[in-house]
């Protein structure tokens, strides 16, 4: 099998269908959709046993506790039988090419390079890309994309299953929420993407998503927080970007009971300098707006 489509979701019964029918109209079928239901209540089991019933295409279940989204992540690229490993999450669709799009584009790229898989562009529902439209084609990772040539805007990575099996997400206990980036970082040390100008997923950015939230999200997940910024800022990207991680990480810092010592070791002492005083500026603003 080429592809898994990998969809983590809580509580989106309502959303789902969407999804599911942009599915049912991909032009190519070599995929299956797996789908971890990170402790729903709201009926979704019964939503997704309906179209596994319908046997229209490929669909796979599993229903675990509520960790949240990188343990489902970790489920499901431990059960993924796809060559690649496309995440769709439960209030996004794709458009009908772009499975074939990406399958294509991966075909090509693997001929040509070696490569850790592709990556493509995140689209609003009128078909505008999110962030910055200033390349076609790169041959780059998840840091030089951001920081040598200055991509912006949510990017749709499909990394390759077996790549993705040797960077499970780290799980803390009492945590819910692990940044993406930390993972895809870790995979930018050691392997390259190709990434095409061209929308292949559209996004909604909804109430109550994981965007929308995320100072909130992060500040209820303080070490796994710490541990990207320390782990961006320790990575070859410029000055100024260290510092930014580096404040960002004592900002998350200041909402962990590690201690200050502890915390002290996990960033450059120099840096701190300056990221210890605007995280905690950062801190009394967060505490500010989000209690």
């Amino acid at each position: 099998m080429m592809l898994t489509i990998f969809t983590p979701t809580y509580n989106r019964a309502y959303l789902l269908p969407v999804l599911y029918e942009s599915l049912l109209q991909q032009t190519c079928s070599d995929f299956e959709w797996l789908v971890v239901d990170d402790g729903s209540t709201d009926g979704t089991a019964a939503v997704v046993q309906t179209w596994i019933q319908e046997n229209k295409i490929n669909i796979r279940y599993f229903k675990q506790h509520n960790g949240g989204k990188h343990r489902a992540i970790n489920k499901g690229v431990a059960e993924a039988k796809g060559t690649l490993f496309f995440i769709v999450d439960s209030d996004d669709f794709l458009p009908n090419y772009a499975i074939e799009k990406v399958v294509s584009v991966y075909h090509f790229a693997k001929k040509e390079y070696a490569v850790a898989g592709v990556a493509g562009r995140r689209m609003f529902h009128d078909g505008t890309v999110v962030g910055s439209n200033n390349f076609k084609e790169l041959l780059s990772n998840s840091l030089t994309i951001r920081y040598k040539h200055n991509v912006t805007g949510d990017l749709v990575e499909v990394f390759e299953t077996a790549v993705l099996q040797q960077f499970p997400f780290p799980e803390f206990e009492n945590e819910i929420f692990c940044p993406e980036s930390l993972v895809w970082n870790r995979i930018a040390q050691q392997h390259r993407l190709f990434f095409f100008n061209e929308g292949i997923y559209t996004t909604a950015y909804i109430a109550g998503g994981l965007t929308a939230n995320s100072v909130k999200i992060r500040r209820n997940a303080p070490k796994a927080a710490m541990l990207c910024y320390a782990e961006l800022a320790a990575c070859k990207i410029p000055v100024l970007q260290k510092m930014k991680a580096t404040a960002n990480f004592w900002r998350f810092a200041l909402c962990s009971k590690v201690a200050f010592f502890d915390k002290l070791k996990q960033v450059h002492f120099v840096l701190s300098f300056v990221g210890l005083p605007l995280g905690f500026i950062l801190f009394l603003n967060d505490l500010k707006n989000n209690g």
